[in-house]
C-alpha cells in the first residue's frame, strides 16, 4: 500500500546555513533507509509557503491568490511516498524521520483510483 508522509512545521536550512550539511546527510540516510527497505517511492522537499498561488473556482469563475489559502500555524515542507506492507510500517519509518524531532509527520494512506491507477500504470 501507498502511505505519503506530509512533512508540517520542520526548519529546513538553506544550503548557504552552516546547518544544511548535516540536515541533508539526514534526509539522505533517511531515504536511504526507505530505499533498502523497499519502500521509497519518491520525495519532495517543498520551497516556502511564500512562494505557493492557491487556484479555486466558485460559480464558474478561477481565482488565483498569492500565497497559501489559509492563514495557518502549520506549514507543509515536503512529502514523501513510501510503498510499505502496513500502516504500522509507514508509522515506523515515519519515525525515522529527521525532520518528526521537531516538526510533525502525518501519514495517509493514499486513495486508489482504479482508471487513474489504470491511466498511470499504461501512459493512457
Amino acid at each position: 500500500m501507498l502511505y505519503m508522509l506530509l512533512i508540517y512545521n520542520c526548519d529546513r536550512p538553506e544550503p548557504q546555513d552552516p546547518r544544511f550539511p548535516e540536515a541533508l546527510a539526514r534526509v539522505n540516510a533517511f531515504a536511504d533507509e526507505c530505499r533498502r527497505r523497499g519502500a521509497f517511492v519518491s520525495g519532495h522537499p517543498l520551497q516556502g509557503e511564500h512562494t505557493a498561488t492557491t487556484v479555486s473556482v466558485r460559480e464558474g469563475k478561477t481565482l488565483v491568490t498569492d500565497g497559501p489559502f489559509l492563514e495557518t500555524h502549520e506549514h507543509l515542507g515536503g512529502t514523501y511516498v513510501l510503498d510499505c506492507p502496513s500502516l504500522d510500517v509507514a508509522l515506523e519509518l515515519a519515525a525515522l524521520c529527521p525532520m518528526a524531532e521537531e516538526g510533525t509527520i502525518e501519514v495517509r494512506p493514499i486513495a486508489g483510483v482504479p482508471d487513474l491507477d489504470h491511466r498511470a500504470a499504461t501512459g493512457a
